[in-house]
């Protein structure tokens, strides 16, 4: 009889309560410390490649089929650096999205300790590709500076359900990638096991991200969803098209714009970057959050 007593919202908040707890307990268990965990202290093997070639953005072109494997080794661990710095970016950006929604809230609720047990995971991750993008022998990667401003005013007005999402589309787009490289043993070892470490801890960021979706969309009306959806598409639009810099190739001993031409026309990358967001969309289009406007951005970075 009690329980019927509960209102729905009780309810529901309940049922996000737990959700938290859950994660919290899987965080207690299952989490790495990458100090130790991965191998920092052995010099890089050249003989590896940074990541699966297949997800190589000149892989099945042309150029690709000139390239000696030594060339196509040092192209991956450029993409690889670049992808983890990308990374490291919108961590960053992700860090204070959640701190901000968590200012001043119950530190006693099992979410607000989530939360913060997810700015901590992302801030060892950070740490992790920038020493990770070091051992491969790359500079500091960086998006455009209008992408930079761009999320400056994202992480300090974005909140709700476009907050959560895009860090849902960060999360989904990179995990789908990383779970191909951390089986792959043309990868480096050490890389490897940074993308497992990644993968595993971002599995429970990615729980929280779509709970905290549905949470936010809950009631919204029309209006709202319109918006919000518009914004979330842009926000992944800049993340994938800000993965690859365009300055890995000539880092890499290539001919910069004669590679970059051939990466824009790259039907094999494209188809699979579609690939791996087919899990994304149709999460985002049961939020109705597929809409046309939006749609347009997701097609413009090959997402859909």
């Amino acid at each position: 009889m009690a329980s019927s007593t509960v209102r729905p919202g009780d309810q529901d908040r309940l049922a996000e309560q737990d959700v938290a707890r859950r994660l919290l307990d899987s965080s207690a268990k299952l989490s790495y410390d990458p100090a130790t965990e991965v191998d920092w202290e052995t010099p890089l093997d050249t003989g590896h490649h940074g990541a699966s070639p297949e997800w190589s953005t000149l892989y099945g072109t042309a150029y690709w089929k000139e390239m000696t494997e030594d060339q196509r080794k040092a192209l991956t661990r450029q993409e690889a650096a670049s992808v983890a710095s990308t990374g490291i970016w919108f961590e960053m950006i992700l860090q204070q999205l959640v701190l901000r929604d968590m200012y001043a809230k119950d530190p006693t609720d099992p979410r607000f300790q989530w939360a913060l047990t997810e700015v901590a995971d992302e801030c060892r991750h950070s740490i992790m590709f920038a020493r990770g993008a070091a051992k491969l022998g790359a500079p500091a990667y960086r998006p455009q500076r209008m992408v930079v401003e761009l999320g400056r005013a994202f992480k300090t007005l974005a909140f709700g359900e476009s907050a959560y999402a895009a860090i849902l589309v960060a999360e989904e787009v990179l995990d789908v990638m990383q779970r191909d490289w951390m089986r792959d043993e043309r990868v480096a070892p050490f890389v490897r096991t940074i993308n497992n470490i990644h993968v595993v801890e971002e599995s429970r960021h990615m729980k929280f991200a779509r709970d905290e979706t549905r949470t936010r969309l809950r009631g919204a009306g029309r209006l709202r969803r319109q918006i919000n959806s518009l914004v979330i598409a842009i926000t992944a639009y800049y993340i994938v098209t800000s993965m690859v810099h365009p300055d890995v190739y000539a880092n890499a001993g290539l001919d910069g714009d004669r590679a970059r031409a051939e990466a824009a026309r790259n039907e094999h990358h494209k188809s699979l970057m579609r690939a791996s967001c087919s899990g994304l969309m149709e999460f985002l289009a049961s939020c109705r959050l597929l809409t046309r406007p939006a749609l347009f951005f997701y097609k413009r970075a090959h997402l859909i």
